[in-house]
């Protein structure tokens, strides 16, 4: 059995979530998600909460349920509170700028890097080196926020390169001479 499968999930006011066969539509103030669920998974809204459930108890049907349950989890947060994450770039000379949906990124390289912000995503770029995304998909805001980190990682001498605001870069010793 599911652990996290049975949990009904509550549906908070202001949030719509409809179900049409195998499909789940959540409908919020920060936008609309839709999803697909697996086959042999069903979800039914009983009042204020949604219960998803599995036709069999097969093993992999078992781990699609609890997988089921958390995405419509996080449409259901998504749509009503959203997501965000924060990223920090370190180093001289390094900086980002944002015009319209293009995120601009000097990095140090001999070219800027150009990313195209995916719609359904609100980017900000505060004093040039804090990046702020936000979005009602979880996936879409992790996704985004890894790959702009990609450009540039964090390198271990000196921490310089993209990271999340929280992440935390053991810095190396660097060589020593001995003689």
């Amino acid at each position: 059995m599911s652990r996290i499968g049975v949990k009904p999930i509550t549906i908070p006011a202001g949030v719509k979530v409809t179900v049409n066969g195998q499909d789940v539509a959540v409908e919020g103030k920060l936008g609309k998600l839709a999803y697909t669920l697996p086959a042999n998974i069903a979800a039914v809204v009983d009042g204020s909460e949604v219960k998803v459930s599995r036709k069999e108890d097969a093993d992999e049907l078992k781990a699609m349920h609890g997988l089921a349950r958390s995405l419509v989890k996080n449409m259901v947060v998504g749509v009503s509170e959203g997501y965000k994450k924060e990223l920090q770039i370190v180093g001289v000379g390094y900086k980002a700028t944002l015009a319209g949906t293009k995120l601009t990124l000097n990095l140090g390289y001999s070219h800027a890097i150009v990313y195209d912000v995916p719609a359904g995503l609100k980017l900000t770029v505060t004093d040039g080196v804090k990046i702020l995304i936000e979005g009602a998909d979880k996936q879409l805001v992790g996704e985004a926020a890894a790959r702009i980190r990609k450009f540039k990682k964090p390198e271990p001498y000196k921490g310089k390169g993209v990271r999340y605001s929280d992440e935390h870069v053991v810095i190396k010793p660097g060589k020593t001479n001995a003689q």
